[in-house]
């Protein structure tokens, strides 16, 4: 009897002791990031990686873009909650009373497209992140200021206080053609600086990933190895240049399985320069609701081809009824580039900023019309969409973690550099560290512009100076 029970006594503590490694795993052991799409399971198939055509050299490529790429390691902090009895805890937990925070580490990669320290990633990278931390190619580490992110193309933009870093130039990912090799650069798997080659397998692909109330997905579709950690990574032509950041990939096991897709530097570029100008992204609105043409609707529509974009509707008080464009219209091309798909609409009407005009193509019983179209932004309107962030009138950068530990603090944003603003009329001087900004707290500039967006009259400002020195600030945002 006493055997039987040191038996039992012995599988319970074994299945105790796997619950808890498997609790010890999934919550504190690092895992990268990186989107993955699952598909239904299938017959068992085999991929043929690509080998490179005689006489293509890769190596200058490789080595010139291995130097751009930065590693990217993010915390989030967690909260758990404890009866003060860890096994208790373990199997049923205690919602009422909270235990100290703990973080949560992922990882993912980021390309560095200015020489004074700035790296875009994808925003599922760093999305909810209260530390971002970069690893350059030498091994150089930096505290990252998240300057914006734009959950509608998946980019966001980080900002490193660094000068003469290594830097991969731009490239036109407009000028891809189905075949061109490329390489993806990235970190995957934490390791560090690997590149893996393939060539352009589609362009302009939709695989229905992001979730934002308007999402803009134009992805350029490859064959190179991607895998959870190459998120954020650069997609490089033969000739060092930029044309993708690496953000997706298919697979049925969250691993590499043939296909990864990569954001178009043509939606890219245009998405950096709105954060680093205005904040956030100007989004342009054409003011219609799409389809994809096929031959059954080319047939009733007696077209003599399937081509073009097929119009449902024509919201009112839109850019595109303003202009003259009808339900039953088939748009063919924005300026001048044609149009056969939503992603190819979407990423062409992506590029532009609410005020801007195009010249649209429709064809309308049979007939091509020109049309011009004065985009709008989401509001309806022509004006360009500014935050409440300009008015404190201050340069923000992170603060590293040395004097996070210092100060004690878990969060904050040190005011580098002062002009005329908010900030400096309510009496704060440089170096002070802001913590909460009415009472929530803040670790990033899209945190600040995300209360400042929805707060009214007075603004409480709290935070700390590098002394130690407790401060508060009141004004008023009218």
């Amino acid at each position: 009897m006493k055997k039987i029970q040191n038996i039992i006594a012995s599988v319970i503590f074994a299945v105790i002791g796997a619950l808890i490694a498997l609790f010890v795993y999934t919550n504190y052991i690092e895992k990268p990031k990186i989107v993955t799409i699952t598909e239904p399971a299938r017959d068992t198939q085999y991929v043929s990686l690509p080998s490179a055509p005689q006489g293509l050299d890769l190596t200058i490529a490789a080595e010139n873009s291995v130097k751009g790429v930065v590693h990217i390691q993010t915390q989030v902090q967690q909260r758990s909650y404890s009866s003060g009895n860890p096994l208790f805890d373990f199997f049923f937990g205690d919602p009422h009373r909270q235990q100290e925070p703990r973080m949560q580490q992922a990882s993912g990669s980021g390309v560095i497209i200015s020489s004074d320290g700035y790296i875009v990633t994808n925003n599922h990278v760093i999305e909810r992140a209260d530390n971002i931390r970069i690893t350059l190619n030498n091994h150089d580490e930096y505290d990252a200021l998240l300057i914006g992110r734009d959950p509608s193309t998946d980019i966001a933009l980080l900002k490193i206080e660094a000068d003469n870093l290594p830097t991969i130039p731009w490239g036109n990912s407009d000028n891809l053609k189905l075949g061109e090799w490329v390489l993806a650069v990235g970190n995957p798997f934490n390791l560090t600086s690997t590149v893996t080659a393939g060539i352009v397998s589609a362009k302009a692909r939709s695989i229905r990933i992001i979730s934002d109330q308007l999402p803009i997905e134009s992805f350029i579709q490859t064959d190179a190895a991607v895998n959870p950690g190459n998120s954020g990574g650069a997609l490089v032509n033969t000739r060092s240049e930029l044309v993708g950041i690496n953000t997706a990939i298919a697979s049925r096991t969250g691993s590499y399985s043939g296909y990864s897709f990569a954001v178009p530097t043509s939606i890219v570029r245009k998405v950096v320069e709105d954060l680093k100008e205005f904040g956030e992204v100007q989004r342009a609105i054409l003011g219609v609701t799409i389809r994809n043409m096929n031959a059954e609707l080319a047939e009733t529509l007696k077209m003599k081809k399937v081509e073009g974009v097929y119009v449902e509707t024509t919201p009112d008080d839109g850019a595109a009824q303003e202009a003259g464009i009808k339900p039953g219209d088939v748009i063919l091309s924005i300026n001048k580039v044609n149009v056969n798909t939503i992603s190819e609409l979407q990423e062409q009407i992506s590029r532009y900023r609410p005020g801007d005009k195009v010249n649209v193509i429709v064809k309308r019983s049979n007939k091509e019309k020109l049309l011009t179209a004065t985009l709008r932004n989401i509001k309806g309107n022509t004006e360009i969409v500014k935050n409440n962030l300009t008015l404190l009138g201050a340069e923000l950068e992170a603060v590293d973690q040395n004097l996070k530990d210092n100060l004690n603090i878990q969060n904050g944003l040190v005011v580098n550099k002062l002009e005329k603003g908010k900030l400096k009329d309510a009496g704060i001087r440089e170096g002070y560290i802001i913590t909460h900004v009415n009472k929530r707290a803040v670790n990033s500039i899209p945190d600040i512009q995300e209360i400042l967006n929805v707060s009214r009259g007075g603004i409480l400002i709290e935070g700390k100076y590098k002394n130690g020195e407790d401060a508060y600030y009141v004004f008023s945002l009218d």
